[in-house]
């Protein structure tokens, strides 16, 4: 019974904190609007409400759960509630003594009574204990329909942010430019490189008037430093795909429209598409380090800039009518969907591959 009462409890204050958190990420939507820095307020805000959530969803999980093992019990114990109650209403107040009267005569009265006196407790007690697996049913169905609904404007709140966001990086003219990139060389490396270290390996030559940048020192967050998106580990690095294919960097799987942000301080080295990994955005947050990002549904930033960390790097795709310049609609979320979009992350260092689980903290919830 106590494991019983915790596990609604548990739910219950699962659902209760994240409706909290998307309050509050709701506040924060109204307040990003006369933000003086737009950009990081709405990305603030929407990271809030992926946050709150991922921890909605876990929260109906658990509710939903609850719900179906206490109702799955009581549908097992129909029979035993109906003879319960057939017992009970047979001990209700007021009854006449002789309704009590044993043929066995006083003595058989008695001894009947005496078990009666001790049968009563107990079946209180089961009936005690149905009263409140009923009582918690209800209570936790009540708990879904409220946290549905506030899961719900969350989804639609959390798309204006995105497009509110969007429309912020579209409008940003505010960050340095560390060098221009040559279109001409670009295409030329992009039509000559079959692979992404011939690629890698060609990065310099497409940057041109560098000012240099010295970049602050990642080396004592290497193993730490926050995944560029709420996500779960889909594959490993080194671990082969279905057509039996193996890469050097890991796969996260992510919800639709989840936003991508930078890791850490760094140069964006490239953007656009590349090769089969479609929208690529390429970060060297120190010299001889590549940070590589692709399957994006939409990307931020130009080749050269010099970007802060938690910067917004692109939203992903799945979400309708969603194209490299479409601003995502409000259909929510992929309307709940589950993680069905896929960001691939690969580091480089002097352009050998290394493994991201050693660099990143890839424990959050999708």
């Amino acid at each position: 019974m106590a494991a019983s009462v915790a596990a609604q409890e548990d739910a219950g204050a699962l659902a209760r904190e994240a409706g909290a958190q998307l309050e509050s990420a709701s506040i924060q939507l109204t307040d990003a609007e006369s933000a003086r820095d737009r950009v990081r307020a709405l990305t603030q805000t929407v990271q809030a409400y992926e946050a709150g959530l991922s921890a909605m969803r876990a929260g109906l999980r658990r509710a939903a759960i609850r719900e179906a093992q206490l109702s799955g019990q009581l549908a097992a114990r129909d029979a035993e509630i109906a003879q319960l109650l057939a017992v009970l209403q047979r001990l209700t107040p007021g009854e006449s003594p002789t309704a009590f009267l044993h043929p066995d005569g006083p003595n058989g009265t008695a001894r009947a009574g005496m078990l009666l006196a001790e049968l009563t407790p107990a079946l209180n007690r089961r009936a005690e204990t149905l009263r409140r697996d009923l009582a918690d049913v209800t209570d936790l169905r009540l708990l879904q329909t409220q946290a549905a609904s506030q899961l719900q404007k969350g989804l639609s709140e959390v798309q204006t942010a995105r497009a509110a966001l969007n429309q912020a990086m579209a409008e940003r003219t505010d960050l340095p430019q560390r060098f221009t990139s040559d279109p001409v060389r670009t295409a030329i490396l992009i039509a000559s490189a079959e692979t992404l270290d011939a690629f890698s390996s060609g990065l310099a030559s497409i940057a041109t008037d560098d000012a240099g940048w010295t970049p602050p020192s990642i080396d004592d967050q290497i193993g730490n430093l926050p995944a560029p998106v709420r996500g779960l580990i889909l594959r490993r690095a080194g671990e082969p795909d279905a057509a039996g294919i193996t890469r050097p960097g890991i796969l996260l799987a992510t919800r639709p429209g989840a936003l991508v942000a930078s890791p850490t301080a760094a140069t964006i080295r490239y953007v656009g598409p590349l090769l089969d990994f479609g929208n690529v955005t390429i970060l060297e947050p120190r010299p001889g380090t590549l940070f590589v990002l692709a399957g994006m549904g939409v990307t931020y930033g130009e080749t050269g800039q010099i970007i802060a960390a938690d910067t917004p790097l692109g939203l992903m795709g799945g979400l309708p009518g969603q194209g490299s310049a479409d601003v995502p609609s409000t259909g929510g979320d992929g309307g709940g969907a589950a993680a069905s979009e896929t960001l691939y992350i690969e580091v480089r260092q002097d352009n050998v591959p290394m493994d991201p689980l050693e660099w990143f903290s890839t424990d959050k919830d999708g």
